[in-house]
C-alpha cells in the first residue's frame, strides 16, 4: 500500500492533468489543487460522509460505434448517474475506478483510448440528502461493447441503460449530476476531434 505522501501526489498529478473544458472546471481544478497541497485528508473514512470532502470516481462507459454511453438508475441517490463510487484510503483512483466496475457491473473494460487513464473531467459536487457532503470527483472514460454481458448490483442500481450521446431528449427523466451537461459537451468536442480536444485553451491532441 502507498504511503500517505505517495497516494496524495498520485492524486495530485491525475488531477493536473486534467485539461479543463471551460472556466467552471479550470476553477474546479484549481480548488482541487489548492485542497490536496493543504494536507487535508482526501479519502472518505467512515460511511456515509467523514471527512465531510472526499475523492470520488466516475467511470463513463462509451460504445464508439453507437456513440452510446452507460447511466445507471442509482437507488440511494435517486439520480441517474455514471457507475462509480468513493475512493478508499490511500487507493489510486484509478484503481478505485476499475474495482467499483467490478464490483459494481463486474466487467473489467479498457480505457478509451482518446483518454487513456486520465481523468477526462473532474468536478467539486455537494451531495443531496441528509448527510450532504462534497465529493471530490474524477471522471474516468472507457471503452465498452453495449452489447456485452454485465451483472448490475441490484443493492445498488434500480435500472441499468444506454443512451446517445448526442441526442438528450432520449434520456430518462429524473435528476442528474449538476456536471452532466458540461461533461457531455466536453465529450462530443473531444469525440468529434477524432481524438483532438477542442476545449477553452484551444486545439490540442489528446495526451499532449
Amino acid at each position: 500500500m502507498p504511503t500517505g505522501s505517495a497516494a496524495r501526489a498520485a492524486v495530485r498529478d491525475l488531477v493536473a492533468a486534467v485539461e479543463p473544458y471551460d472556466p467552471q472546471e479550470a476553477a474546479h481544478q484549481a480548488w482541487m489543487l489548492e485542497w490536496i497541497d493543504s494536507g487535508a485528508q482526501l479519502f472518505r473514512l467512515e460511511k456515509p460522509s467523514t471527512p465531510p470532502r472526499h475523492l470520488a470516481v466516475y467511470a463513463v462507459l462509451i460504445d464508439d460505434p453507437t456513440r452510446s454511453i452507460m447511466i445507471v438508475d442509482h437507488l440511494l441517490a435517486q439520480a441517474w448517474l455514471f457507475p462509480g463510487g468513493h475512493v478508499d484510503d490511500l487507493e489510486d483512483p484509478r484503481s478505485a475506478v476499475c474495482r467499483e466496475l467490478m464490483e459494481e457491473l463486474q466487467i473489467s473494460p479498457a480505457f478509451h483510448p482518446q483518454t487513456g487513464d486520465t481523468p477526462f473531467f473532474l468536478t467539486v459536487t455537494r451531495t443531496r440528502g441528509r448527510h450532504s457532503h462534497t465529493d471530490v470527483t474524477l471522471w474516468f472514460c472507457y471503452s465498452a461493447d453495449r452489447n456485452a454481458p454485465i451483472t448490475p448490483d441490484r443493492r445498488e442500481f434500480g435500472a441499468v441503460q444506454w443512451v446517445p450521446i448526442d441526442d438528450r431528449h432520449a434520456w430518462p427523466d429524473g435528476a442528474y449530476d449538476p456536471g452532466l451537461e458540461r461533461f457531455l459537451g466536453k465529450l462530443r468536442a473531444c469525440l468529434d476531434g477524432g481524438g483532438e480536444h477542442r476545449f477553452a485553451g484551444g486545439l490540442r491532441p489528446a495526451g499532449a
